[in-house]
């Protein structure tokens, strides 16, 4: 019984033996090279990825230059003493303008008549009336008529209803009213050099004196 059960193993191991060379081999893949060299081309650098809209967005956006700006001043030789200063420091700078909306006025007055003599005749009819008024000499009123201009629009009204009364047809014109200040633009190259000590001593120096940060182009130049 022993030797029948040791050449029973002896038989499994010749068939497992057996078995393994009979079995084919398995191939490895192996990718083709030029799908390797597809796969790296299509691997980018995040700052590659990017949109060409995003890259412009961000080229602009360093483009803007910002300027420090001293102001600001009612009077034009009170911007250029500032002015004078930093230059002396060979701090590169220069006064500039900017007009802001302070308000309204509002404007009454008859249009221009079919010629100016009858404007004429008209304005003489007025002022026989004790109405103040005046001949328009230019713009697109030309020999029209002016009736004053109001800073109130009840004003203006007021003025209106009593022409009205005397037989006219007097017409109204919003003008925006303008306030210009002057403010020294300190140039970009030199505003390192506009530091916080320097800043307090022109404050000190220049009554209510401010600063402040704005695009450089954002302030119109004094002509």
């Amino acid at each position: 019984m022993r030797w029948m059960f040791l050449w029973l193993i002896v038989l499994n191991l010749f068939y497992y033996v057996w078995h393994q060379q009979q079995a084919p081999m398995r191939a490895t893949e192996i990718a083709p090279l030029s799908h390797v060299q597809e796969a790296r081309r299509d691997i980018r650098l995040l700052s590659e990825s990017s949109s060409p809209q995003r890259r412009e967005t961000i080229a602009q956006g360093a483009g803007e230059e910002v300027c420090l700006f001293l102001g600001s001043f009612e009077e034009q030789d009170a911007a250029a003493a500032v002015e004078q200063r930093l230059l002396s420091l060979d701090i590169q700078s220069n006064v500039q303008s900017v007009d802001a909306a302070a308000g309204v006025d509002y404007w009454v007055y008859l249009p221009p008549l079919a010629s100016r003599q009858a404007s004429l005749r008209q304005l003489r009819e007025l002022q026989a009336r004790a109405i103040d008024s005046y001949i328009i000499t230019q713009g697109d009123l030309a020999n029209g008529i002016s009736l004053g201009i109001f800073p109130l629009n009840d004003s203006a009204q007021s003025v209106m209803s009593r022409l009205r009364e005397a037989g006219y047809e007097p017409q109204l014109r919003e003008l925006t009213r303008a306030h210009r200040s002057f403010w020294v633009r300190i140039a970009p190259q030199s505003r390192r050099l506009a530091d916080e000590p320097l800043l307090e001593r022109l404050a000190f120096d220049f009554k209510g004196l401010q600063h402040q940060l704005m695009q450089c182009e954002g302030v119109a130049s004094q002509p």
